[in-house]
């Protein structure tokens, strides 16, 4: 490789790293016979596949150089980095050339922002257009729309990208200018319309016609930085909760806020990131999308904050001990799916395999329902009938976490005589 163009890339590769919101493709593309690479299966950037596969992508930047000076980024205006730019030409060869030694199977471009809006998404646009164009490149390529370009490049972006995303990076506005004194929630809401605007469009003459082009068939993603303000996960759920409304967003990505600028006051000084805090986050995600939880079951005006010390979903189940226990072999999908310690996989397969006789622990346990928690909150044949009816909530609590922080010590143990 060119020392240049290893250069570019180590400065590059390294200033694209915090964003996180790349992590799966849920597209689908077949190979063509003249054509390279392919997007079949589902999670990109070092995920797994259904069929075990790990698949990783090339993060990079266009270009680190940036006009924006917002607080939370290390390519801000006023930091002192190292900064350069590829060309169109010199990404699209690099990209071809680690796909075809089977370094990558995908490419997730971002870019700082030089000039203006569209300048610096008309070069992201080329890239994707001469890797499907004049490469036949059929691998998966995830764009993200930089906030204040035009809806003709965002057009023209989504014929050729799986999947787009637009940061709203803050839960508030107020947060944003004061951060990011350069943005505010229209220049970045308005390319977040226009992509879901394209996406419906393109499914409508998908209808008509069958060989009409996709509109990025991935959807698109988000992402907000967590910690960086003073928002409350009340405000970060609910927003979560109203993009999840909008037919293309996907996936909203939650970015514990890691602080690289030290000497900016408006940032809080925070010595590790609230990762924790970024796990309960996504935990709360998860319930919303797959667990038929409604976000004021989760968090509230009288609740504003998940709990750090256990997962939202015990969390709610020891706030309303009211619906608890449940009977396993008569209840209702929904209400086991509200179990802790019940996935959705062992929630179908209960109801699946009550029809056939009673079920007791044993079953479960195959099923693979973590009994530690669940004991405390349903009833069947064989379990004992201490749950929360019989037994005080806050004590549950106890027995629960002293058994959690027994097991991070026995881990910690058992690394250090390793």
């Amino acid at each position: 490789m060119n020392p240049k163009i290893a250069d570019k890339l180590k400065i590059l590769a390294e200033a694209a790293k915090f964003d996180v919101s790349c992590a799966s493709s849920g597209t689908s593309r077949s190979n063509t016979q003249k054509g390279i690479g392919s997007a079949e299966g589902w999670g990109i950037c070092h995920s797994f596949t259904e069929d075990g596969r790990c698949v990783s992508l090339l993060k990079i930047m266009l270009t680190n150089y940036c006009i924006y000076d917002c607080g939370y980024c290390v390519n801000r205006r006023s930091n002192d980095i190292p900064r350069t730019t590829f060309t169109v030409s010199e990404l699209v060869e690099l990209t071809i050339e680690f796909y075809r030694r089977n370094y990558i199977e995908g490419l997730f471009l971002s870019s700082g922002v030089v000039r203006n809006a569209d300048y610096t998404m008309e070069r992201m646009v080329r890239v994707a257009k001469d890797l499907r164009i004049n490469h036949r490149y059929n691998g998966y390529i995830h764009l993200k729309s930089i906030p204040g370009a035009s809806r003709e490049l965002i057009a023209e972006a989504g014929l050729y990208a799986d999947r787009m995303s637009c940061n709203i990076e803050m839960p508030s506005e107020e947060s944003l200018k004061r951060i990011a004194p350069d943005k505010d929630y229209q220049s970045v809401f308005r390319p977040m319309h226009y992509i879901q605007q394209g996406f419906l469009e393109s499914k409508e003459e998908k209808k008509k016609y069958r060989h009409a082009p996709r509109f990025a068939p991935a959807g698109q993603s988000t992402q907000m930085i967590i910690g960086g303000s003073p928002d409350d996960d009340n405000k970060i759920l609910h927003l979560a909760h109203a993009m999840y409304q909008r037919p293309a967003m996907k996936r909203v990505y939650y970015s514990g806020y890691i602080h690289i600028n030290k000497y900016d006051a408006r940032l809080p000084v925070l010595t590790v990131p609230p990762l924790v805090r970024e796990n309960r986050l996504y935990q709360a995600d998860w319930l919303m999308r797959f667990y038929q939880f409604k976000v004021d079951e989760i968090v509230n005006e009288s609740h504003p904050n998940l709990e750090l010390e256990i997962d939202p979903k015990l969390s709610w189940a020891l706030r309303n001990p009211q619906f608890f226990p449940v009977n396993i072999n008569t209840a209702d999908y929904e209400l086991i799916l509200r179990v802790p310690g019940i996935g959705t996989k062992s929630a179908q397969l209960i109801v699946a395999s009550r029809k056939y006789g009673r079920l007791t622990s044993g079953h479960l346990i195959k099923m693979g329902v973590v009994m530690k928690r669940a004991q405390y909150f349903i009833t069947c044949n064989e379990l004992p009938t201490y749950t929360t009816r019989k037994m005080n909530p806050e004590y549950i609590r106890k027995v629960l976490t002293q058994s959690d922080k027994k097991k991070i010590n026995n881990r910690q143990l058992s690394i250090v005589f390793e």
